[in-house]
């Protein structure tokens, strides 16, 4: 079994739902990208804007502001870094600065610049199921045709191929993110985590970001139905990143690295002392 790869965030952006703005700052989030390398993260994912539900956009000059130097630092480290971006102006800063994989939750919807910029780049483009912006996108949250959430997102992420083939992206270096929580709700997330296969079979990678997200959070309710804290849904979040792991996506993005690769460790181990078993 082919492992994933684990993405490690890294949220420079004062409003994150995840960390609060604990790592806002230039000098915070490189050290908090240094740790969660030394952690063993392959890829570090370094984003200026919060997408979080109501949330809204900062200034292009923000973002650029806020990315550009953490990028520089942590590529000039030997990081590989993905920049998690709708903007083509900081997709192409970042990419300058030493990133080589673009992650767009807008498909390019938001920006269809963006998808050039990533095809005359080389670049790993990241093409994420969006409907709307973070400060509406609960009015999207509507399956109602046949086959539900999975055959609408299986539908729409088969139009944001085609869009970014034709802009020029290598079809070796496009990969797929069923986009948990942005236009969902709970349900419409388990649904799609049940059935990955209609997205796999579009012939792409997925990257698949569970971490820490609100449907955890009310999968692990107080008996009240206080949701679970965001920084006590670790353990939900490893336990999927297994799953999933099992299911052969290619990446878990994820904000706490080292107990995820902790566990992936556990199931190679696993795989491999059945391939043991076998031979012998």
């Amino acid at each position: 079994m082919a492992l994933p790869l684990v993405m490690g965030v890294v949220n420079v952006t004062p409003d994150s739902f995840s960390d609060g703005g604990q790592h806002a700052d230039e000098a915070s989030a490189i050290a908090h990208g240094r740790r969660l390398l030394a952690e063993g993260a392959d890829i570090l994912d370094v984003g200026g804007e919060s997408t979080r539900p109501g949330a809204t956009r900062p200034l292009v000059e923000e973002e650029l502001g806020r990315v550009v130097p953490v990028i520089s630092a942590l590529a000039g480290d030997g990081a590989v870094v993905s920049v998690d971006t709708m903007r083509h102006e900081v997709a192409a800063a970042a990419l300058a600065a030493g990133a080589t994989i673009v992650n767009d939750v807008s498909g390019g919807l938001a920006d269809p610049g963006i998808l050039r910029v990533a095809a005359d780049a080389g670049a790993t483009y990241v093409a994420m199921h969006w409907r709307a912006h973070a400060d509406h996108m609960a009015d999207f949250a509507t399956y109602d045709g046949p086959g539900g959430v999975v055959a609408a997102v299986r539908d729409e992420l088969a139009q944001r191929v085609e869009a970014a083939l034709a802009a020029g992206i290598a079809p070796e270096r496009l990969v797929l993110d069923p986009g948990l929580g942005f236009a969902k709700r709970g349900r419409h997330n388990w649904e799609l985590l049940a059935d990955l296969g209609p997205l796999q079979a579009l012939g792409h990678p997925l990257l698949v970001g569970a971490s820490r997200k609100s449907f955890l959070g009310r999968l692990l309710a107080d008996a009240d139905g206080t949701p679970r804290a965001v920084d006590e849904r670790e353990d939900a979040t490893t336990a999927l990143s297994v799953v999933l792991a099992q299911a052969g996506v290619w990446g878990v993005r994820v904000h706490h690295v080292r107990s995820t690769r902790d566990a992936l460790r556990v199931l190679a181990a696993l795989e491999t002392a059945r391939e043991g078993r076998a031979d012998g």
